[in-house]
Order: structure tokens, then C-alpha cells, then sequence
């Protein structure tokens, strides 16, 4: 019998509860020992809801109370370099929500750590578990739709995201907080990395969401060239009011391949002629991709246990990034940006 993976959880916000519940109902080879949060009140309500028996209010705490195999980092983006270090240096493997960092030194800095101290690291692109998604890359691999040509990735939020994850002065904006996914989806289905992009934000909502930050931008649509030569168009909408949206197309040589739609459930209601059908959409993240997050999970703990590498790796996490630097350049600069000026390769 395998061994049980003991983890922490560090934060224990909405992503924080998400993960607690897929591992506290879905993984038998995982254990949450103990879950780490700044803010008493969630912490408390997540170890409760949890039934996790040791919370404390930083990592190092947990670190000389508790023993565990792994951490599940769930804080926000500046933490992560600092956090992923001290549990690499303790010997603790790692899965990292995305974005993997705010730029690529940070990125370098987290994946020298986790190789010196011989540690996994996985990150949090929970599409590349997703059923349909895993299924679409198969086929894609195959060739049944040629080599592909375009692909264009949308993921739409219903709500905006925290103050801080929609500043660029503390994290890099909706191209990471929100497109991270979109990015990485991009580059896992063209097969290939980004070469050049182009942006442009516009910002519909800010003033009725009593918005002045400096920059904001509620929509985003970012053009990619791709090494391979190949296209790609990633668009972004926070808030967008009608639901959580998160599709891809994608053009082969061959034919067209999509993934995901609007309509949440196989489920048509007619109540009355004027109204007319009613069928219900995903609200939510978690509702989406459920299956996703208890598959990614799920596999960290695997690759803990069978001592393999991760699906989702450190260097797809800093591509992730390369993209949405170049991106927010490409806005600000109001230009197209080579990946070359970022990552100087």
C-alpha cells in the first residue's frame, strides 16, 4: 500500500477551500495535517469546514509543529517565491497555484530551489486535467485534425478579481490573475512557444465598479505568433457578468476542433411561450472545471508517491509569464513585443 502524502495547505482563501475540499473528498493518498493563513477568521472557517486539526498563521510555524510531506500554495502571487523557498529548503514538495510568479527571475529562483533540494513542483494548470481538455490534446497529438494552425482561448470571469491581483503595481493584472490558463493552454495545444504578441485592453466597467487604479482594464484581447508559425488569440473578459466562460477552438490543417460551451448542464426548460428556453450555464470556476482541480491534485500526490515529474511544470509556468509580461508591455508600449525582450534568449 502506498504511502498517504501528508499536506499543508498554505492559504485558505477561495482557491484555498477549493483544493481542501477535492483532497479532503476525492484524494485517499493525500491528508491535509495542517492548512496556514494570515487572516484568523478564514483560516478558522476553513479548518473547520475541513475538519483540519493544526492551523497556524505562517508557514514557518507549521514547519516546527507539524510534520507533512508537501504544501499546496494557494497565496497570492508576490508570496510565492519566498513561501516556495522556505518549503523547498525544508524538504517539502510543492504544488504552486498560478501565476508562478511576477516575473522571471522569480520563476528561475523557485525552480533552482526545488531542483537543489530534489523536490517537486507542480503548477496549478488544472486544463491540462481536465477530461475534455486531456481528450482534446490526445486527438490533437494524433493528428486528427492536421497540424494545428490557429487557436483562439477565452476565459471569461462573472466577478472582479481582488484589489490587489487587478493592480499591476502587485501582481501583473487580469493577463495573469484571470488568462494565465489561456496562455499555457495555447502553448500546450499549438505545440509550440510564443514568438511574438500584441495587445489591446479596454475598460468598460471600471467607473461603475468604483475603479481608479492606474491602468485597469476589464477587457483584453491579445494576439500571439507562434514559433512554429502558427496563430493564436487569447480574449478576456473580468467581470463579465453572464456567467464563468471558458472555451477553446482550434484550427488544423485538417479541421476544427472545440472545447467546452456556454451551456452548463444538458438541461432545457420551457416554462412559458414569452420567456421561452431556459438552460442553465456554469456560474462559477469550481463548478467548471470540478474535475480538473480533483485530477490535478490527485496527481501531485501520485507523482509524490511514484517519484515522477509533475505534468505541469515549473518551465510551463514560467512561459505563462514570459506571455503575460510581454503582454502587458505590448498595452503599454502600444506595440507588438517579441518573447526575445523578455526573456533575452
Amino acid at each position: 500500500m502506498k504511502t498517504q502524502i501528508r499536506i499543508c495547505m498554505v492559504g485558505a482563501g477561495r482557491v484555498g477551500k477549493n483544493h481542501s475540499r477535492a483532497i479532503s473528498q476525492h484524494i485517499a493518498g493525500g491528508r491535509i495535517v495542517a492548512v496556514v493563513e494570515s487572516v484568523a477568521q478564514v483560516r478558522d472557517e476553513t479548518a473547520r469546514e475541513f475538519g483540519i486539526e493544526n492551523q497556524f498563521e505562517t508557514l514557518e510555524a507549521a514547519l516546527q509543529k507539524v510534520d507533512f510531506d508537501a504544501v499546496v500554495i494557494t497565496t497570492p502571487t508576490p508570496t510565492h517565491l519566498p513561501i516556495s523557498a522556505l518549503a523547498a529548503e525544508n524538504k517539502k514538495h510543492i504544488f504552486l497555484e498560478k501565476p508562478m510568479a511576477l516575473n522571471l527571475h522569480e520563476c528561475d529562483a523557485i525552480m533552482q530551489v526545488t531542483q537543489q533540494n530534489s523536490v517537486l513542483l507542480q503548477l496549478g494548470f488544472m486544463r491540462r486535467f481536465d477530461p475534455e481538455f486531456v481528450e482534446a490534446a490526445k486527438r490533437i497529438a494524433g493528428g486528427e485534425i492536421g497540424q494545428p494552425m490557429m487557436i483562439k482561448t477565452n476565459t471569461h470571469g462573472p466577478g472582479l478579481p481582488p484589489p490587489w491581483a487587478r493592480d499591476l503595481r502587485t501582481s501583473n493584472g487580469m493577463l495573469a490573475e484571470v488568462n494565465s490558463h489561456d496562455w499555457d493552454t495555447a502553448r500546450w495545444f499549438m505545440g509550440s512557444n510564443l514568438e511574438r504578441v500584441y495587445t489591446e485592453v479596454a475598460n468598460f466597467k471600471g467607473a461603475a465598479n468604483n475603479i481608479d487604479t492606474p491602468n485597469f482594464y476589464d477587457n483584453v484581447l491579445v494576439n500571439i505568433k507562434f514559433e512554429s508559425g502558427g496563430l493564436g488569440l487569447i480574449s478576456g473578459v473580468c467581470p463579465c457578468g453572464y456567467g464563468y466562460d471558458a472555451r477553446v477552438e482550434i484550427i488544423g490543417e485538417k479541421g476544427i476542433m472545440q472545447i467546452g460551451e456556454l451551456q452548463g448542464q444538458s438541461i432545457v426548460v420551457c416554462t412559458n411561450r414569452d420567456q421561452g428556453l431556459i438552460s442553465p450555464i456554469f456560474r462559477t470556476w469550481p463548478e467548471r472545471f470540478e474535475w480538473a482541480y480533483i485530477n490535478e491534485l490527485a496527481h501531485f500526490v501520485e507523482c509524490i508517491q511514484n517519484q515522477t515529474t509533475p505534468r505541469a511544470t515549473g518551465m510551463d509556468g514560467r512561459w505563462a509569464v514570459a506571455g503575460v509580461l510581454a503582454g502587458t508591455k505590448s498595452f503599454l508600449e502600444q506595440r507588438p513585443v517579441n518573447l526575445k525582450e523578455i526573456t533575452g534568449e
